[in-house]
């Protein structure tokens, strides 16, 4: 059996036209179109730079888990910072009261030293009186000093209480912040991996590069991060089911479950998490999902759930697959309009950005609708600009050629112009060879793979970029006596047509004859897989 590809109207044709050769030899493979490239993970790739940053995370990782503070928050700290200043404040206050109460004495000194003159004047000049005034003066001084006497003793028995109540505090706050014995859990661990520098897992590097390089390899930025991850994992509801109202399975509509899945691999071998936002066009599903605080927190706990599945795939060993790539489709999904869906949508994407650093390779999204312009202007502003720069966006005419970009062709879904079908028996990846065919503008190409005896069995799968051409296929048999055979009538083929499979089972030699004509004014790339099954080879 043999494919042939043949060129019409002049048009040069990829694979050699009127000759029959095998089909590796006449296919050209799929150009790998170049990529992105994640950052190595090995040590010897990185610049000096980042190995210090790196060292100097893996210290502050392994002193914080060592003496049990890496899920410390630092509040600690400021309440002693606190108290501190509420201590000095009490003590300039105290400062303040003892000089008021020693100006006052100053004055009613005074005031006794002028009466003891004006007394001795009058003294002078009343002798006899003065005799009988400095009895009763005596009388009265006895008296004071009495009083002075009683209201010293009842200071200093004020001062004593003072003191004691004093120290019953000091022993009270001390028995208050006296430390609670510290917990040390070095078996601590993020997405499977050890965090402990010290046992010496080559993940755990992995892991806290991520952490470094959502903050530009600022170790202490980067370890802060970190902190505030593991916090929101202890924490968060969502990871705890029952806590907060939610069953370990939340109460959500049944059209979400194919609404965010893993399906197949990049060129790069990223596992590829296809989200569809067109289930919530159904009203029943949006109010149900969306339409009460309870709903949204269902579906913020199903989607964090979702991403801790797809983790769980992820290789964080170095030169692993450590990140995913996301496809997400927005046909027919809701406007803007729809307020809830676009602030769930934002708190997806918070949390992921917060917790999930690095973990998403790269963001596609598909069918993008001319309204998603005006929407993302909402929540671009808070991404970081790593973040931003890992989005692709592509408007429905281009959905197939910016995935073929960074997934395989037989890796993409059929429903996305790809040739990838569910529960697949016909081909898989390891038995089949794309081949791609250019048909130039205003040119036809045909495609012919030949069946070398009777019974054989052809099947194929064939899809253009953007279509728009008139497509047909025929069988036409070895014996010129034979007539042609009409397997598929001419059609033609819209921009959003999914990719042809069709089989043949030819009862003589012969072979079948696929026909792509061009009227476009632009080039069009034909992508293209066949096999062939003998009756005879089965008997065998």
């Amino acid at each position: 059996m043999a494919v042939e590809a043949v060129s019409g109207n002049g048009a040069e044709a990829v694979a050699p036209a009127a000759k029959e050769v095998s089909a590796k030899e006449a296919a050209v493979a799929v150009s790998k179109n170049a990529s992105f490239r994640e950052e190595s993970n090995f040590l010897s790739d990185l610049k000096d730079s980042e190995r210090k940053a790196l060292a100097e995370l893996r210290d502050k990782v392994e002193a914080a888990i060592v003496e049990g503070k890496l899920f410390d928050d630092g509040k600690a700290e400021e309440k002693k910072k606190a108290e501190a200043a509420v201590e000095k404040k009490e003590e300039k206050e105290e400062k303040k009261e003892t000089a008021a109460e020693e100006k006052k004495e100053e004055v009613e000194s005074k005031k006794e030293v002028e009466a003891e003159e004006k007394k001795e004047e009058v003294e002078s000049k009343e002798a006899e009186a003065e005799e009988k005034k400095e009895e009763a003066v005596e009388g009265e001084e006895k008296a004071t000093d009495a009083e002075e006497k009683k209201e010293e003793e009842d200071k200093e028995e004020a001062k004593t209480e003072e003191a004691v109540e004093g120290e019953k505090a000091v022993a009270a706050e001390a028995e208050e912040e006296k430390p609670a014995a510290v917990v040390v859990d070095k078996d601590i661990s993020l997405w499977g991996v050890p965090l402990l520098p010290s046992k010496g897992d080559e993940a755990t590097d992995v892991v806290l590069l991520k952490f470094l390089r959502a903050r530009d390899f600022k170790a202490g930025a980067a370890f802060e991060m970190l902190r505030k991850t593991l916090r929101w994992r202890r924490d968060w509801p969502g990871f705890h089911p029952g806590e907060d109202g939610g069953a370990a399975a939340d109460d959500l509509p049944e059209e979400l479950e194919g609404a965010c899945y893993l399906d197949g691999a990049d060129r790069e071998g990223h596992p590829v998490c296809y989200n569809t936002l067109g289930v919530f066009a159904d009203d029943a599903v949006y109010k149900k999902a969306l339409g009460t605080e309870e709903g949204k927190a269902s579906f913020l706990r199903w989607r964090v759930r979702a991403m801790e599945r797809h983790v769980a795939d992820l290789d964080f060993k170095p030169g692993g697959v450590s990140s995913l790539l996301q496809v997400t489709d927005l046909r027919n999904s809701p406007g803007p309009a729809k307020k809830d869906l676009r602030v769930a949508v934002k708190q997806v994407l918070d949390l992921f950005q917060d917790n999930y650093p690095e973990l998403v390779a790269r963001n596609i999204l598909i069918n993008v609708p001319f309204w998603y312009y005006a929407f993302s202007t909402l929540f671009y502003p808070f991404m970081t600009q790593r973040t931003k720069s890992k989005f692709v966006i592509a408007r429905p005419s281009k959905v197939t050629e910016t995935l073929l970009k960074y997934i395989p062709i037989e890796a993409i879904p059929v429903k996305y112009g790809g040739l990838k079908r569910d529960n697949d028996t016909e081909f898989s990846a390891d038995d089949s060879e794309i081949t791609e065919l250019i048909v130039k503008a205003n040119s036809t190409e045909t495609i012919e793979i030949e069946a070398t005896e009777a019974d054989t069995t052809l099947t194929w799968d064939l899809t253009v970029l953007g279509w728009e051409v008139n497509y047909k296929e025929e069988f036409v048999p070895a014996d010129e006596g034979s007539y042609t055979i009409i397997v598929r009538k001419g059609k033609k083929m819209g921009s959003g047509e999914e990719a042809v499979r069709n089989s043949f089972r030819a009862n003589e030699a012969g072979k079948v004859v696929l026909t792509v004509e061009n009227a476009s004014n632009r080039k069009k790339k034909v992508l293209f897989r066949h096999k062939a099954k003998s009756a005879y080879a089965k008997k065998c």
